[in-house]
């Protein structure tokens, strides 16, 4: 009896504290529920878009699991390769051999130059700055997901592995946790420009205070 009031309890206070249907902190252990809710049709385990009450990022892509803080690290092996046995799930981008800098900042009017990728691949993706350094995130159509990365080249390579993504959002989202030591990562079908990077922040944190965006960057994909 004692079991079956401990398994109540914890339902009840999952069920408290998440709003997403297919939330994957519902079932943390299950793979197959991660591997569920990181499909397309859940926008890859963030349906709910920045901004939006009860957003919570999808996923998260660094070098340190400890900051996944309890979100899917995509670079767990044995994750990565469940993933990519689903047709419909993100992909795991390919682990880099070294690190790299992330490509120079160019006008969003300057052409992408080959010089900029001349220790890539010329099959790799590159990508071109539309904006920088804003104090708001995009609110704009052609939403895909969110998580959280490292780099802004982690965010590029997510942005790779998510079918129709060509632009992407890079900012902190300063909520008094560690002064936000990681980037959020938001990525578009459609590309955007810096008037509409209209969301500041401003929600209530559990300390009280309001969220603030700093350093919000947009890049385009180059065709």
């Amino acid at each position: 009896m004692r079991s079956s009031l401990v398994v109540v309890a914890l339902a009840s206070t999952s069920m408290a504290r998440y709003h997403a249907p297919l939330d994957i902190h519902q079932d943390p252990e299950s793979t197959e529920a991660i591997v569920f809710s990181l499909s397309a049709l859940n926008n890859h385990g963030a349906p709910i878009p920045p901004k939006s009450s009860g957003s919570r990022p999808g996923w998260y892509l660094g070098d340190d699991p400890a900051s996944a803080d309890g979100l899917p690290w995509l670079r767990d092996t044995d994750l990565c390769a469940s993933l990519a046995q689903s047709a419909n799930a993100i992909k795991c981008p390919p682990i880099k051999k070294s690190a790299t800098k992330t490509l120079p900042k160019r006008s969003a009017s300057a052409a992408p130059t080959s010089t900029a990728t001349t220790t890539q691949s010329t099959s790799t993706p590159s990508y071109y700055t539309i904006f920088s350094g804003l104090d708001g995130a995009i609110e704009g159509s052609g939403y895909l997901t969110y998580g959280l990365v490292d780099t802004v080249s982690d965010c590029e390579s997510m942005c790779n592995k998510v079918s129709g993504c060509i632009f992407i959002n890079t900012y902190h989202d300063v909520n008094g946790k560690n002064g936000s030591p990681q980037l959020t990562c938001s990525l578009y079908s459609d590309l955007h420009t810096a008037a509409e990077a209209i969301n500041k922040g401003g929600q209530t944190q559990p300390d009280g205070s309001l969220d603030y965006v700093t350093d919000s960057d947009g890049y385009g994909l180059s065709t």
